[in-house]
């Protein structure tokens, strides 16, 4: 089986069914294969909503995820662990806590965020 953490911003260009996407809808689909949504990133979904800075409905997001059996994945002590042992380099904190969580687990964290790319051979960029 293969785990697979959806960055926020790739989780949302699922929800919202962007082409960009399109390289890994079979990948994500896949029987043998097990996606997963971090409690970070619907955390800063929630941030930027209550911010102003998106318009999205939790509710639905969380119905899509159920809907497409994706997983809600924990933010652990684990995970805590690994993100104080990160260098400082990327300055978004809920990227680093993915970033952890997907070398905790371990997972492949799928992003479009290349700069995330050179921390670890986990992450996939799209």
């Amino acid at each position: 089986m293969i785990n697979l953490l959806l960055d926020t911003n790739a989780f949302l260009w699922i929800f919202w069914g962007e082409k960009r996407v399109n390289s890994i809808k079979d990948l994500i689909s896949s029987q043998e294969v097990d996606v997963y949504v971090s409690m970070a990133s619907l955390w800063e979904i929630m941030i930027k909503v209550r911010k102003g800075r998106l318009d999205v409905d939790i509710d639905e997001l969380t119905f899509f995820m159920k809907k497409h059996d994706f997983f809600e994945l924990p933010v652990t002590s684990s995970c805590l662990n690994t993100y104080k042992n990160l260098p400082n380099n990327h300055k978004d904190p809920f990227d680093n806590m993915l970033l952890a969580q997907a070398i905790t687990c371990p997972m492949r964290l799928i992003t479009g965020d290349s700069e995330l790319a050179q921390y670890s051979s986990l992450v996939m960029v799209i």
